[in-house]
C-alpha cells in the first residue's frame, strides 16, 4: 500500500487540523484506535488534553519507549489505524524510537500504509535525517536517522527569514536531499508518491538554489 501522511507544523486549535486529518481513517472502523507517540517530549501534560480532543472519534493508546517491552510497542502499532506523533524536541523523538528499537518497525508499518498524523518533531522525522530541526540535542544522542520515508528533509516553523535560509543552506554543503520549509500553520500530503501542499505557506529549499514557494495541490518535485 502506498505512503499515507499528513505532516503539518502546528496541530491548530484544539487538535483541529490532526482530528481533521486522522477522521476519514476512523469514521468507518468499529473500534478505531489511534497510536499515540508522544515521545519528543518529557512531559505527560498532554496526555489528558489529547485523549479528551480525540473523545468520540477514537481510543488512543500510547506508546511508552521507556516502560513498554518491544512486543508491547509493536502490538499497539499493529491494532492501530492512524499513528499520531506530536511536538516535541526531535532529537529526544529519534533518541527514544533508536534506543528502544521502533524506528524500524514503525517505517515498515507506514511503508505499508499506515496513515501517519505528525506535526512539528514529527514531521520532521519523516526524512532521512533530523539535521535540520532547531531544536538542541539535550539527550546527547549520536542518533540523527529519520524514519527516511520521503527523500526530503523538513523544517518546522518556518519564518522566512534570510539568515535563517544561510543557516539552511549549511545543511547542503555536507546532504544533497531538498528542505521543506514549513511556516506555522501549513499542511503536507503524501498520497503515494506524490507530494503536495495542501493549505498555508511552504517552500522547498535545493542544493545550490533559490527557495522555491509551493503552490497548493502542484506536486514537490525533488
Amino acid at each position: 500500500m502506498p505512503l499515507n501522511l499528513h505532516l503539518f507544523s502546528t496541530p491548530g486549535d484544539e487538535l483541529r487540523d490532526v482530528l481533521e486529518a486522522c477522521r476519514p481513517h476512523l469514521i468507518h472502523k468499529s473500534e478505531p484506535l489511534v497510536a499515540y507517540l508522544p515521545l519528543a517530549s518529557l512531559s505527560t501534560r498532554w496526555q489528558e488534553y489529547t485523549e479528551k480532543a480525540f473523545k468520540g472519534l477514537a481510543r488512543l493508546e500510547t506508546v511508552n519507549t521507556e516502560t513498554m517491552t518491544f512486543s508491547e510497542m509493536e502490538d499497539i502499532l499493529r491494532r492501530a489505524h492512524v499513528v499520531f506523533i506530536p511536538g516535541g524536541n526531535t532529537f529526544l523523538l529519534a533518541h527514544r524510537l533508536h534506543a528502544s528499537q521502533l524506528m524500524a518497525y514503525l517505517r515498515k508499518k507506514l511503508q505499508a500504509g499506515l496513515p501517519l498524523v505528525a506535526f512539528s518533531a514529527g514531521a520532521i522525522l519523516c526524512g532521512p535525517n533530523i539535521l535540520t530541526s532547531r531544536d538542541m540535542n539535550m539527550v546527547e544522542t549520536p542518533q540523527f536517522g529519520g524514519l527516511n520515508l520521503l527523500p526530503f528533509n523538513f523544517h518546522a516553523h518556518y519564518d522566512d527569514d534570510v539568515d535563517l535560509d544561510d543557516w539552511l543552506s549549511d545543511y547542503h554543503v555536507f546532504q544533497p536531499n531538498p528542505v521543506i520549509l514549513l511556516e506555522d500553520g501549513a499542511y503536507l500530503r503524501v498520497d503515494g508518491k506524490k507530494t503536495s501542499l495542501v493549505r498555508g505557506e511552504a517552500w522547498v529549499l535545493r542544493r545550490g538554489q533559490e527557495k522555491e514557494k509551493l503552490i497548493p495541490g502542484n506536486e514537490v518535485k525533488v
